[in-house]
Order: structure tokens, then sequence, then C-alpha cells
């Protein structure tokens, strides 16, 4: 009796410990941590060490609050600088050569339209403004008359799509100027030469314009928000399974680094930051002039911001700058915010807005998480 209870027992043990074997042989194998964290911004930055505006992004750089996250766990952050912007970051992605982008909406969108496997994690710098700049001596007053001038565009970036609707807002298209592919900095050279009769460009015009070299014809500051670019951050699809803790600590950062961003208190110091990019205090000034930090800085993914993705999926499709529709459903992943919201006490910190830009009743926020 002792002996089969005592072989019943040895059985039962033999049999738990095989499914335990079989348990563990099934379940992934924890990644090791990554030796590095490579962050593509579209931008060719500028400073010491190089930085960018703008952006929290700009303000995490600078303080190196995501080297300071993973100082000690044998994790490297590696910032690159892209001057070929949106275009040359999908590439860098798709090389696999970086593991999160700072970009904007329509070269993420390029990117997704061709293959690319990301998830948007944080919007980061939205309602970014556009402008249109002539030479000094320009007789060339509103955008109507720019009809049959040579006008540089940077394509593929998202000020592109945005230069397409302020064209058509005032009954032109594209076709209806003699467009010239050109990043800022050759737009600059080429206006200043008289090499261009008119750029389509942001922020850095401001300091082209206080230097006597151009002037700035028409904004969209103040109108229509639909007439904004978005930017955000997101994380190859890949790295994101593999580390997800590390996604999860970035994410923390950038919300973190939203938050200084956003507080009134900060805005001299913001400035003084996203300056040592080379953009000097002033423009960035002129670029928020009767904005709220906060609404330009927040870090949520709202109804509004995710209108604006799907109008420039219709937007590109359109104008065959891609040619397969986009599903941008399931393409945020919020889950990551959320947490990082929560874990900071910033659930109701920003104001989300709906599709046109107004802002949300914060009961409707509460009940449908954004």
């Amino acid at each position: 009796m002792i002996h089969t209870a005592l072989t019943r027992l040895h059985r039962r043990a033999w049999t738990l410990g095989a499914i335990a074997l079989a348990t563990l042989g099934a379940m992934p194998a924890l990644a090791a941590p990554p030796e590095a964290i490579r962050i593509g911004v579209a931008s060719a930055g500028g400073g010491e060490p190089v930085t960018w505006g703008g952006s929290p992004g700009g303000v995490i750089r600078v303080n190196q609050w995501l080297e300071e996250e993973f100082k000690g766990s044998g994790t490297k952050i590696e910032w690159l600088f892209f001057k070929g912007a949106g275009p040359a970051v999908n590439e860098a992605l798709s090389n696999k050569q970086i593991d999160f982008a700072y970009q904007g909406d329509l070269p993420q969108i390029v990117g997704r339209s061709n293959g690319l496997q990301t998830k948007l994690l944080v919007a980061s710098g939205v309602r970014n403004n556009l402008y249109v700049v002539v030479p000094p001596a320009s007789d060339v007053k509103s955008v109507k008359e720019l009809k049959d001038r040579k006008v540089s565009i940077f394509r593929g970036t998202n000020g592109h799509l945005v230069a397409i609707n302020v064209l058509a807002a005032h009954g032109m298209t594209e076709r209806d100027i003699k467009g010239v592919n050109l990043d800022a900095g050759s737009a600059q050279a080429a206006l200043v030469s008289n090499g261009v009769d008119a750029a389509f460009g942001g922020y850095e015009w401001f300091k082209v314009r206080d230097q006597g070299l151009a002037k700035i014809i028409y904004s969209t500051q103040g109108q229509d928000p639909a007439l904004t670019r978005q930017a955000s951050l997101l994380v190859r699809t890949e790295f994101e399974k593999a580390h997800s803790a590390e996604v999860q600590r970035v994410v923390d950062v950038f919300v973190r680094g939203a938050r200084w961003s956003s507080d009134e208190k900060n805005r001299e110091a913001l400035f003084d930051i996203w300056a040592r990019s080379g953009t000097p205090v002033t423009s960035w000034a002129a670029e928020f002039d009767k904005q709220s930090l906060a609404e330009r800085n927040s870090p949520l993914i709202d109804d509004f911001v995710i209108s604006r993705y799907k109008a420039v999926v219709s937007d590109a499709l359109k104008l065959k700058l891609i040619r397969n529709e986009v599903a941008i459903d399931g393409w945020f992943d919020t889950s990551y915010l959320q947490k990082a919201l929560k874990k900071q006490g910033l659930e109701t910190y920003w104001t989300a807005y709906d599709a046109k830009g107004r802002p949300k009743d914060p009961q409707t926020v509460a009940a449908n998480g954004r």
C-alpha cells in the first residue's frame, strides 16, 4: 500500500514537472535588453549636441532625460538626424537602422503604405503652422499670385499636403505653380538668391525674415486647424514586440517632456532650449504667438489627431502620393501613453479635441478614453 502510494506520488510529480517544462517551452523567450535605442529625427537639426525644436523631444534630447532613464541598464541612447527629413527616416526604418522615429504625418503614412511595420505611440508637436515666403522686393502679395511662379515645396514631408490644401483653398492646384522640390536649407538659399519666386515652409523662415532676406505673405496661424501639420513618435513593430518594457520607458519620458513643455511657466526656457538647434528664440515666439503651449505640445492621440491622419491618407491617395489605402484604425497604440499618463497623474492635464479641433467634453473623454 505504501509502495503503491509512493509510486502514485512520483508519477504525479513527474507529470506536473513535464507539464511545467512544456509550458515553459511554449512561452516566448524574454528578449535581452537592447544594446542601443536608436531614435531617428526627421530634421537636420543643429547645435552641439545636435538637437531640434518645435517638439518636446527637443527638450528630452537637450536635458538627456532618456540617457538618464536608461543609465546603468547597459542600453545606450543614440540620436540620428536626417537632412532628408521624413523620406530619409523611412529609408532608415526600412533598413532597420533606427528603432523609433520622430516625423510628420505624411511620410509616416507613405512608409506604412509601402509596408513599413510601425506603431504610432504619442503625439509630439501638433498644429504646426505653414507659411508662404517671398523675396523682400517681390511683388507677390497673395497665394493666388503664385500662379505660374517657381515655388519651393519640400515634397514628401508633412508640409507638402498642407501646401496643396492651401493652394486649393485659393482655387489652385500644384499644377498651377512651377513646383521645385527643395529641403529647408536649399529652399532658403534659393529664395535669397532669387532662384525661386516663393517657398512654402515652417518656423525656419522667421529667422530669414528677421534678417531682412524674406517676407511672409501668408500664414496658417489662427486659421482652420485642418491647415496644420502633425508629428508623432513611432516605433518599429518588431522592436516593440521584443522590447515592450523599454518602449514604455521611452513613452514615459516623452510624456514627461510634454508636461514640462506644456507649462506656461517654462515658455521662455522652452524657447531657449529649442534655440540651441539654430532657430532663434524670436522665431519660436512668432511661431507660438497667441497659442498655448499645452495645445501644441499635447501628447494625446485624440480625435483631432486621428482625423488629420485620415485626411492625409485621403489626400495622398487622390494626389497619387500613395497607391494603396492605409488603415489608421489599429495603427495608433495608445496603451503605452495611457499607462504613462496614469503613472504621472496626468490623465486630465491636457484637453482632448474633436475631429474639427474643438475642445471635447471632459465626460466624453473619460468615457471613450480619448
